[in-house]
């Protein structure tokens, strides 16, 4: 009896290594820190119940997560199925949006966010610099709203109004709404 509680013991202390071992192997291969995730927009655990809000700058989202390092939270953003070796332009602004709204949610600004590709992560410093882009780009954009709050189609592809989410009631849209 002792000899195989003996090898049920080493087994287990196996399976358990391996599982620790596979735990930091996957979040190595993300990027992501080894910090607890406090808001999630993916269906997991942590759920973001709603979008984050700048009411001055009117300006809402959900980040995909949110870290906790120490005191500060880190958005990220996901995107799976991108593969680059240089993240979008439109990507990294759209990170420094969730910067500014984890700035107003949290009171602390977070010193960088996170956009993770399919098989690279990059890291945006959240610098003075870049809040001013993203509040001239925001300032852009609203300032392109016609007075009955609607924007212009900014492009000729089919397969973009298809995955908008508003293809359904815009007047613009170039495909039939599913």
């Amino acid at each position: 009896m002792d000899s195989s509680l003996s090898l049920l013991a080493v087994l287990l202390l196996g399976l358990g290594a391996g599982l620790v071992w596979l735990a930091f192997r996957t979040r190595r291969t993300t990027g992501l820190a080894w910090v607890p995730i406090v808001a999630s927009d993916t269906g997991t655990r942590h759920v973001l119940q709603r979008p984050l809000t700048d009411w001055d700058v009117g300006l809402t989202g959900k980040p995909d997560y949110i870290l906790q390092h120490g005191a500060t939270y880190i958005p990220v953003e996901v995107k799976p199925t991108r593969r680059a070796t240089q993240p979008y332009d439109s990507d990294l602004m759209q990170l420094a949006a969730y910067c500014l709204l984890v700035e107003t949610h949290y009171r602390v600004r977070p010193p960088y966010g996170i956009l993770r590709y399919a098989e690279q992560s990059f890291r945006l410093d959240y610098t003075a610099a870049v809040e001013e882009l993203v509040l001239e780009l925001v300032a852009e954009m609203q300032d392109s709203l016609d007075p009955n709050g609607e924007c212009e189609r900014s492009h000729d592809e089919p397969a973009r109004c298809r995955g908008c989410g508003f293809v359904a009631v815009c007047d613009a849209a170039l495909v039939d709404a599913p």
